[in-house]
């Protein structure tokens, strides 16, 4: 039977209408971007039906290219139109996703990581073709944005939530420990902790200097004087017992020799210690991720982001997919002999790994 015979035209049209929406829905992603970063989704929230020239007022922007990203707004199903008065709502049902108000549930915060990739895309095309990957400095605003997730996902639930997946862990802060981030970013997390938990030393880990350097700038604005942040290299990492708390955000799967930055971690922990890595919720295998919420979303960061960036090292390239039966394998190859997985309900994005050795 010839190919074009057995073809089911009912799923090929399915297909096609699929495909199709997949079109709309990547450009709104791009314009729900630009509705985050120039103020738009906080400017509209809260207001009645305004025209187009009243919304461009009220975010001080220019009326033309409001009138055209509102038209893209309202086709795309984000904002409301009322023809008789040619004014236009964003409804407080989706203000509640796309508001930095809104924050730790600020959607619009994560679709900025879409035109951000979309900038490499010739990069790794090359890379398709040729090995190797794209360097972390092809990624301008990687850590601006990175630091707007970090803050919904790690920071506003840090002390309340993830912390004491680790028992007894923040009275340990309050007496007093010594803490290390390791891939720290933009260092939200530790000033977090460092404002809250004043008897303890907090360090933060990075290799990118243009991220250090902002963390202790914001360290000194704020006038504390227990955190600081150092430019390291994680690759080389290895120190002898001097934390008692090591975490790490959402920052293994980058690492150039995330295997070697494991063992470094366990090597670094006094007796007693913890770590503490949240990293991306799934599977090692593809096929267990199939129903994943955001599975495409995370495939597709890891490939023109995650795992380019280690492979322009020459490392791993691990990956954000990596997935939970890798991760445990490696933690137990690197000496930690528990691990537990915790989650949090609000979170189905993160696991969270909680680490401990024998004495």
């Amino acid at each position: 039977m010839c190919q074009a015979c057995s073809i089911n035209i009912d799923q090929q049209n399915a297909f096609a209408e699929k495909m199709v929406g997949i079109m709309n829905n990547a450009a709104i992603a791009l314009m729900v971007s630009v509705g985050h970063r120039t103020g738009l989704f906080d400017s509209m929230a809260g207001r009645l039906h305004e025209t187009s020239v009243e919304v461009a007022r009220n975010a001080g922007l220019n009326e033309r290219y409001v009138r055209e990203w509102l038209g893209a707004m309202v086709t795309g199903g984000i904002v409301d139109y009322d023809p008789e008065s040619q004014g236009y709502r964003l409804p407080d049902e989706h203000s509640a996703w796309l508001t930095r108000a809104a924050s730790p549930n600020n959607i619009a915060v994560s679709i900025q990581f879409i035109p951000m990739l979309g900038n490499v895309e010739d990069e790794i095309v090359e890379c398709f073709k040729n090995g190797g990957g794209v360097p972390y400095s092809s990624y301008p605003r990687f850590h601006k944005i990175m630091a707007e997730e970090s803050d919904q996902s790690v920071v506003s639930g840090l002390i309340e939530h993830i912390l004491p997946l680790a028992d007894g862990i923040n009275d340990r802060l309050q007496s007093g420990i010594d803490v290390l981030d390791v891939g720290c970013g933009s260092g939200h997390a530790m000033l977090e902790l460092a404002k809250a938990f004043p008897n303890s030393t907090f360090t933060g880990y990075d290799l990118s200097e243009d991220a250090v350097s902002g963390a202790n700038a914001t360290a000194a604005k704020a006038g504390l004087n227990n955190v600081s942040f150092v430019r390291r290299d994680l690759t080389a990492f290895s120190e002898s017992a001097s934390f008692d708390l090591i975490t790490a955000f959402d920052s293994i799967h980058d690492q150039k020799d995330p295997a070697g930055m494991l063992a470094g971690v366990a090597g670094a922990l006094r007796e007693g210690g913890v770590f503490l890595a949240q990293d991306i919720a799934g599977s090692s295998l593809v096929d267990q991720n199939i129903d994943g919420p955001v599975a495409p979303f995370v495939y597709t960061i890891s490939c023109l982001h995650c795992m380019t960036v280690s492979l322009a090292q020459g490392g791993a390239g691990l990956g954000a997919a990596w997935g939970k039966e890798l991760a445990l394998e490696m933690m137990a190859e690197a000496g930690f002999t528990s691990v537990n997985v915790g989650e949090l309900e609000h979170d189905f994005l993160n696991y969270f790994y909680v680490c401990s050795k024998d004495s």
